[in-house]
């Protein structure tokens, strides 16, 4: 016997059959499907990608119809349907230089912070993305790296930490970028507390301990209630997946659990499937979010574009089955190396744009 279903699609309204799974003669059930209507889990909230300083200058170098069609397939209702983009706030390692919104400790006001350097190959590409899905898409705000005169090392590069005295300035500088987007029109959704906080880089990066992130955590929460900001969701971690669930241990209590809409993971260091299990069983109402996922040519063949393609569907799959409420796809466009990046640390993305024969090609 043959199960059988008739539906429709979006694009039309004929009615088409589709065997889903069938009973053999013998009565053995072979590739069931089990439908539990009446059991729920997590709410997925969808799909989206990066845009950073990297894919925004490559993007400015293409010509309309190129950037039409990448734009299409990402966010039109005919392609992917992206929802979220994540922006780093200041210079990643993918960005065509370091850079800072403002470089001056004795500026407590943050009378020269300045939004120039993310206006000029960010917002361009951010104002196409929703021109092309027809609406505001939710945005993801993540720091890789505090001004360098906040951190103990002096530098926005190989770690560090944020000193504690300056906890307060730079939770307020973070509510600044927030603000600079609000004022353009951009419908901020949420932000991390630190990119990769477990991670000394030779690019952007910056060191919290469990405790640190913990403290920061509660000057954070106080900056966004006193900017009348208490809907930006805030994730913790940012990081690989592997230590995910001691980290949030280590963080919530009764006071700091309402601070949190979620966790932040990356899958850089396999699986660990399991530990979100850990957490959506621990913290039933915190949102787990994939935020950051690509290929790094160092690790793997740039070459090998299929083996790549399937060790991403299985990140997907595995996620989605282990309670993710969305993921987040690192660069959605580079150059044809893989970058540009201030390091050196190219990496795949599912559009490169040949810089030298003016070419967009899908990975």
């Amino acid at each position: 016997m043959r199960a059988r279903i008739y539906c429709t699609t979006e694009h039309s309204k004929e009615m088409k059959k589709h065997i889903l799974f069938h009973y053999d003669e013998k009565g053995i059930e072979n590739q069931v499907i089990n439908l539990y209507p009446e059991i729920s889990y997590e709410v997925f909230e969808g799909f989206g990608g990066a845009i950073t300083d990297a894919s925004g200058y490559v993007y400015s170098l293409m010509n309309n119809e190129q950037k039409e069609e990448m734009m299409r397939m990402y966010f039109s209702k005919e392609g992917m349907q992206y929802n979220r983009v994540r922006i780093p706030m200041d210079s990643c390692d993918f960005a065509v230089e370091m850079y800072e919104a403002m470089s001056d400790s004795t500026d407590c006001a943050l009378e020269s912070f300045s939004f120039d350097r993310t206006a000029k190959y960010i917002i361009p590409m951010l104002e196409d993305a929703e021109r092309m899905a027809g609406k505001h898409l939710k945005i993801m705000l993540s720091p890789w790296s505090p001004p360098s005169f906040m951190k103990t090392n002096g530098k926005r590069m190989q770690g560090g930490s944020l000193k504690p005295e300056y906890y307060e300035f730079w939770a307020e500088y973070m509510c600044r970028y927030i603000e600079e987007f609000q004022r353009r029109g951009f419908q901020v959704e949420r932000m991390s507390l630190q990119n990769e906080p477990n991670a000394v880089q030779t690019w952007d990066s910056c060191v919290y301990t469990v405790q640190q992130e913990k403290e920061f955590l509660k000057v954070m929460h106080a900056a966004l209630m006193r900017h009348n900001m208490e809907d930006i969701e805030v994730f913790i971690w940012d990081h690989n997946k592997e230590r995910c669930y001691e980290r949030t241990v280590g963080i919530l209590d009764e006071v700091t659990q309402k601070m949190v809409a979620g966790v932040a993971c990356h899958w850089y260091s396999g699986d660990h499937f399991t530990n979100l299990d850990l957490l959506r069983s621990a913290y039933p109402q915190l949102k787990l979010t994939v935020s950051e996922s690509c290929i790094e040519f160092s690790l793997y063949d740039a070459d090998d574009s299929t083996s790549n393609a399937s060790r991403l569907a299985h990140e997907i799959i595995g996620d989605l089955n282990h309670g993710m409420t969305s993921f987040y796809d690192w660069n959605i466009l580079l150059d044809e190396k893989g970058g540009p990046n201030h390091v050196g640390n190219f990496c795949d993305a599912p559009y490169f744009f040949d810089t030298k024969n003016k070419k967009l090609k899908a990975s």
